[in-house]
């Protein structure tokens, strides 16, 4: 036997001192005193998050309407959303609004940034301006938007009348509805602004100086200083925003309700997103099993078009930036 397996030997056969006691007290009673603090979170997280994604997926194997015990039915509610037309609409709705919605949300954000980052006077009024409007409630927003987009005394249309435009009726007609979505979603976009400019004020000045020593103009300073530095940024952004676009509720649910808290889906559901369509089946029909598979495909979905952009990211995103 060696000497250090001898030496641990006589330690483990001997009794712990007074000391040795003294140190095993103090370790359990800091655990238990970090379990108390961290109680709180732990509690939280196991009966809001841990239980109802747990109970969310048993659900979407069963028919249960809230009053009953839920019958298991298997895969009954996938097969069931695959021969569903509406839940095909409400889907196409939701990637017709995702995909031109986003684009939008990004340039503009970029391109507002720009502007709140030339040094003029009262620049910081104007980022507070562009910050204002998101810091209002969204059923605020949604009901001004209301007004806003009335094909009879709305601002928008009154606006257009200046340059001779006829408004459509943004609200009545299905092919102005998601333009009328995707407007109120942009109203929102100055938070977005700030998190570029944030990111436009590292940028250093020097190599901007450098590239216009050599001849670079306004284009080639952004493609070559101004977006490999921002792209990170950019690729946060973009996730960010598919998800709330995929998830978009309270613009729609808003705008398409024809009376106070009434569930609507707009002309020739066109205003029907997929999250309205997952909340009408859950608490309109009590269908919480199928909305429970809506849910579980949203997720997925998501999850698919997030690793997509991930993976392209390597082509846009600067590696120095990495």
């Amino acid at each position: 036997m060696t000497s250090a397996s001898a030496l641990r030997v006589r330690r483990e056969n001997t009794p712990a001192g007074p000391g040795g006691r003294a140190r095993r007290r103090r370790s359990r009673r800091s655990t238990l005193i970090g379990l108390a603090f961290a109680s709180p979170f732990i509690v939280g997280f196991l009966f809001l998050f841990a239980y109802p994604i747990a109970a969310s997926a048993y659900y979407s194997f069963t028919d249960f309407n809230l009053f009953q015990s839920p019958e298991w039915v298997g895969l009954a509610n996938y097969v069931q959303m695959f021969n569903d037309g509406v839940f095909w609409k409400s889907l196409a709705n939701t990637a017709v609004l995702t995909i031109f919605g986003v684009p939008l949300a990004i340039g503009i954000a970029l391109a507002g940034a720009h502007l709140l980052n030339t040094p003029v006077r009262g620049q910081p009024l104007y980022r507070a301006l562009v910050y204002l409007p998101s810091i209002v409630p969204v059923v605020v927003g949604g009901y001004l938007w209301r007004w806003l987009l009335n094909a009879q005394y709305g601002f928008v249309n009154h606006f257009l009348s200046w340059f001779g435009i006829e408004g459509p009726a943004w609200l009545q007609q299905p092919e102005w509805t998601k333009p009328a979505i995707i407007l109120m979603s942009l109203w929102t976009v100055g938070g977005t602004m700030i998190i570029y400019l944030a990111a436009l004020q590292e940028v250093p000045q020097e190599l901007y100086e450098a590239a216009e020593l050599d001849g670079a103009g306004v284009w080639r300073r952004f493609t070559n200083v101004t977006w490999p530095t921002v792209s990170p940024v950019t690729l946060f952004q973009v996730i960010v925003s598919i998800i709330g676009f995929l998830q978009i509720f309270t613009q729609p649910y808003i705008l398409s309700q024809e009376r106070l808290n009434q569930a609507g889906s707009g002309p020739g559901q066109s205003m029907l997103s997929y999250a309205m369509y997952l909340y009408q089946n859950a608490f309109v029909f009590l269908k919480m099993g199928y909305a429970s598979a809506m849910a579980w495909t949203l997720f997925i979905v998501t999850l698919i078009v997030s690793l997509i952009v991930l993976a392209t990211s390597k082509k846009w995103v600067h590696d120095g930036a990495r």
